[in-house]
């Protein structure tokens, strides 16, 4: 599952080949002309809002000799040009021009040689896009996760959610290792101690939650959700509980500002993120306050990319309390990330210990109970995995 390099060959072609693969944030490309790199798999996609505000997804390749027709990570144009041959394509994909196009002959048809394009929707402005054009819409694919995608973009306080930063990172990992943790709360008091001792004691007793009522549940089509910290699934839920003391300063900060007492209540509530973790199958997370998305490069290495959010036209020092508190877990110098991948990695070299010791993703599975879409177990059950597998199976059979 690991380490077969045939069988990670068959998982580009079966799984992100024929399935929805999360590429962008509609907030990344904000206006007409706006484009951004993405991965659909490992193929190379350009993701690109047009002059009529629809928005493209094309491989990031020339149809003449196969260079990349964009390097730039993100950015603004009003077309892309092959610095091979000077081919040129419109924001739709379109080959709007080339030199010497006679030498071609009289028969050449430019419509039918612009750049190849995916399928493309999306859902709360989480962009998706496949190869598979006979595929189910995307809401369909999505199904019960739609209702915690709901819940997760509250997160906008009031104001859309948009993207803030990100910082990027590659681990020497299976991206199944990845797919398996987001719903993995078993690990928490052990591989994030020094998160949890980091805090003070109101928000520590927050985040010691496996004794508490949370649950993880199997939502269909390898997708799971993992409740944590179930008073804050709705964020717009009970404002009127007490502000904890990591947040009194920002909440006189917004008071100051002129914001009326509901509102900051509402916008501290955003700041401090959702109490569940949601898996999207195959590759991105609604994790508590962040997206995460991965990317299988080889079969022992995969990119990981950790995206803040925060609120479009929100106060800027709520944003900027939400990049704080991003940076404190999940950035490069957080307490978060740097332990969770020393973990991933750690299973990639174990599992070259041998192929006759199985790997446990039964717990749990003895005390399931019906959930609102699928089983339900308790939060520190590996019930999201099975759910991932399910799926994974599914699609690698087809």
């Amino acid at each position: 599952m690991y380490t077969s390099s045939e069988l990670f060959e068959q998982e580009q072609e079966k799984i992100f080949r024929n399935t929805w693969v999360w590429v962008a944030h509609a907030s990344e490309i904000p206006d007409k002309g706006s484009f951004k790199l993405s991965k659909v798999g490992r193929e190379p996609v350009i993701v690109v809002r047009d002059r009529k505000d629809n928005i493209h997804v094309m491989v990031n390749r020339c149809r003449h000799r196969a260079a990349t027709v964009c390097e730039v990570h993100k950015g603004k144009t009003s077309s892309f040009q092959c610095p091979y041959h000077g081919w040129g394509y419109g924001l739709d994909g379109s080959l709007r021009a080339l030199p010497n196009p006679e030498q071609y002959g009289d028969d050449f048809d430019k419509s039918q040689h612009g750049m190849l394009k995916l399928r493309v929707e999306s859902y709360q402005g989480m962009i998706f896009a496949t190869f598979n054009e006979s595929i189910e819409p995307l809401e369909d694919f999505l199904g019960a996760a739609k209702k915690w995608i709901d819940l997760f973009m509250k997160q906008g306080g009031g104001y859309p959610v948009k993207t803030l930063g990100e910082h990027q990172f590659s681990v020497p990992m299976n991206w199944k290792v990845q797919l398996e943790n987001t719903t993995d709360a078993y690990h928490f008091p052990i591989v994030h101690k020094s998160f949890l001792q980091s805090l003070d004691e109101e928000a520590e007793k927050t985040f010691t939650f496996l004794d508490g009522e949370g649950f993880v549940e199997d939502l269909g089509n390898g997708h799971s959700v993992m409740v944590m910290i179930p008073e804050l699934v709705d964020l717009e839920e009970d404002l009127d509980r007490k502000i904890p003391e990591r947040f009194a300063e920002l909440a006189q900060a917004l008071r100051d500002e002129g914001y009326p007492e509901d509102q900051v209540r509402r916008i501290v509530r955003a700041v401090g993120g959702s109490g569940f973790n949601l898996n999207l199958f195959p590759n991105v997370a609604c994790s508590m306050a962040f997206f995460r998305v991965l990317t299988p490069v080889a079969v022992d290495k995969t990119d990981i990319r950790h995206i803040a959010i925060g609120m479009e036209g929100g106060p800027d020092i709520a944003n900027r309390v939400r990049l704080r508190l991003h940076e404190h877990f999940q950035g490069p110098m957080g307490f978060g990330s740097p332990d969770d991948a020393e973990v991933w990695e750690r299973i990639q070299r174990g599992v070259d210990g041998g192929a006759e010791l199985p790997i446990l993703v039964n717990r749990g599975i003895e005390k399931e109970v019906p959930g609102e879409a699928g089983p339900r177990g308790h939060v520190s059950d590996e019930t999201g995995m099975r759910a991932a597998y399910a799926m994974w199976k599914r699609m690698m059979q087809e």
